[in-house]
Formats: structure tokens, sequence, C-alpha cells
């Protein structure tokens, strides 16, 4: 303990020295996150040297292996330093797909060359990474895709479509799930295969979205040559990968029931709650739920790294952050009334209530669906009969 609490003395003073003033407020759009990446621009200096000096640390990846460009913290440790960065409201340093989901599975799949190759540039936000997953016909039945994978001999060839792949068009490489073996049942005969998105015959296609924003994309792949070594786990064994990353994945999605901190929702609506006893009591409802997801949330988080988590808890998670960041729009909607619809005037901040409460309704579609997760918590969590 002794050691702990000086660890957090030293975060302490760390933060308090190094953190921007800029970084300390609200992320109120997209353009306050960092996502870095070889063509990475950045809002502001301050954004910048954030990345750089928490980089240079290993603190956007704490808890990863030094080796890798992680911090070597310990979960405790990791626990401490996310505990004083809400303390002074320090951004996150890095947004990544690389660090929420790729990292993981490298982490527990990779080879060592693998490791080596990526995980570093991940951590240092020197490369973004986009997910090839769902395909047109291939959503919620994932394990039907169709993107076939063909052995060259000295490279694979990708043809075939994804859909719904977020920032496709801002990426450097992408993680992609590929068919290796027609033949083989749908489960098996998957590949997991890692490529740069600038090879030849890649291209992608924006999908708009009813928010007015579009971070999804079509992407197509025509005659793509990828060389041999850029699978990750064993060749039509790429199911096992694909799995454990979606759990990754269905832990960030359900984050956004915390959002805003997870902190009260009172600022946002506080022009009409002394005016509405209904909404009031709306309000209190939701802290209180949100108050006990953040509870789950950090149980969770700890089991998670102590190697305790049941496989499907990330399914309950992100069934139940997806419905409380629903939640919050819907009451941040409801308190500003005909005045919240307004779409484009400055008065709305372009629409900004209205475009956020739009998008919220992809949360519970992405990452495998609500019916989907509440599947996985009958069968494997409540294991009910029938299920």
């Amino acid at each position: 303990m002794a050691d702990l609490d000086l660890f957090r003395q030293e975060t302490r003073a760390w933060l308090d020295a190094n953190c921007p003033p800029e970084m300390r407020e609200p992320v109120l759009d997209e353009s306050d996150a960092c996502w870095g990446g070889r063509n990475a621009t950045f809002k502001s200096e301050a954004q910048e040297r954030w990345m750089r000096i928490m980089a240079e640390r290993g603190w956007t990846v704490p808890d990863w292996p030094k080796e890798y460009g992680g911090g070597g913290l310990s979960p405790a440790e990791t626990k401490i330093l996310r505990q004083e960065m809400a303390r002074i409201g320090a951004r996150n340093p890095l947004y990544s797909f690389g660090i929420s989901m790729l990292g993981p599975a490298l982490l527990k799949y990779g080879t060592e060359e693998q490791k080596k190759r990526f995980l570093t540039e991940i951590a240092r936000g020197e490369i973004r990474w986009c997910q090839g997953y769902s395909e047109p016909g291939a959503g919620s039945d994932l394990a039907s895709l169709q993107t076939k994978c063909e052995n060259k001999g000295d490279h694979w060839l990708v043809n075939g479509q994804k859909v719904w792949t977020s920032y496709a068009d801002k990426a450097d490489w992408i993680f992609c799930l590929v068919r290796t073996d027609p033949q083989a049942p749908k489960h098996k005969g998957i590949s997991f295969l890692l490529f740069d998105m600038a090879s030849p015959g890649v291209s992608t296609k924006p999908i708009l979205l009813i928010s007015g924003n579009s971070p999804f994309c079509e992407t197509f792949f025509d005659d793509v040559q990828v060389p041999k070594d850029q699978i990750v786990g064993e060749i039509n064994r790429g199911w096992d990968v694909a799995k454990y990353l979606l759990g990754h994945e269905r832990e960030m999605i359900s984050g956004m029931g915390l959002g805003g901190g997870g902190g009260s929702l009172g600022e946002a609506v506080k022009d009409r709650l002394a005016d509405d006893p209904l909404l009031r009591a709306d309000v209190a409802r939701f802290d209180v739920d949100a108050m006990a997801f953040r509870a789950m949330s950090e149980r969770f988080i700890d089991e998670l790294k102590a190697g305790q988590a049941h496989p499907a808890q990330p399914s309950m998670m992100k069934y139940a952050g997806t419905e409380l960041n629903k939640d919050r729009h819907e009451l941040v909607m409801a308190a500003g009334g005909s005045n919240a619809l307004e779409w484009e005037s400055e008065r709305s901040r372009g629409g900004k209530a209205a475009r956020e409460w739009l998008r919220t309704k992809a949360n519970s579609i992405e990452g495998g669906t609500s019916e989907i997760q509440l599947g996985i918590i009958a069968k494997h969590i409540l294991q009910l009969p029938g299920a």
C-alpha cells in the first residue's frame, strides 16, 4: 500500500505539471479527440504535445509491457492513473482501435515479430487502424462473411467488400476477417489478416448517416496482395482471434455509458429542472443508473485485469452501456423541447444535441446488436433453458 500511495503522489504531481490546461477541458466534438496515424492532424499544439508526452511515458497504454511501448503498470497502478486523470479532467491522450481492439488481440495471438512491429507504433499514435468485419451479407451473422483470400504462394490475394467500416477513409491499416477455406464450415476457414489501406486495390466510400456525419464507409478489395506473414494466429482459425477482439470492442462501446465522465445530467438540462418535477425525477433515476454502471465497470475492469472476468461479461457491459447512453441523449432532447430539434442554427451549435441523439441509435447495432448481446447473456451468464 505504501508503494501505491507513493505512486499516486508521483502520478498526481506529474499530471499536474505536464497535462496542458487545454487538455483538461471536456471533449466537445470529434476534432477534440486525438486519433494519431501517419497522416495525423492535430487541433492544437497542446493536443499534439499531450499525446507525445504520454506516449513517451508509455501511458497511452499504461498496462502494456514496456518492450511494446507500454507503461508496464500493474492493474492497481493503472487504476490509480485513471483516477488521477479523472481528478483533473484530463482527456484521453489517444483514441485508437489499435489500443482498444487490435492491441489486446496481438498481445494474445500475435507472433513476437508482429508485436514488435505494430504495438509500439500503436502506442505512439503512429498508425491508425480500422476494422474489416461486417459485410453486406454478414452483419449479426458475422461468420457468413465471404471476402475471399487466396494463397498465391508468396502472397495472399484478397477480393471482397466490407461495410460499416468506421473511419476506413482515414485509417492507415486494417485488421480484416477473410475466408481462406471456402469448403470449411463457416466458423472454420476464416483467417485474421492485417494489411495497409494504401495497398493497390483498396478503396473506400463514405456512408452518410441520418445524423449528417459519416464515420462509416464501404470498403472494397480488388486483387489486393498481402504478405504471407501478416496473418494473426493460425490460418483458418481466425474466428478465435475475432471472438477475443469482439470482447474488447464491446468493452470499448460500453464506455459510451460513461459519456461526460458518467457525471450528472444536471448541467446539460439545468434550465428545465426547476420547472419540471417529472424531468427532475427522470434525471435522478438516470444518475442512479449511471453510478451503478460506473461501479459495474470498475468491477469488470478489475476482474478483467486479474484474469477473472467471465467471457460473456463484455456483452453485458455493451448492452447496459449503450442503453444508458441512449437514455442520456433522450433526456437531453426531452429537456431541450422543440429547440433541441434545431439542425443548423448557431443557438443549437450546429444541431449538436439532435445529431448526437440520432447517432446513439447505432449504439445498439454496432459491435453486435442488443438482441445478440441479450442472447449471449441468457445462454452464458444466466444459463436459461433453451437459450
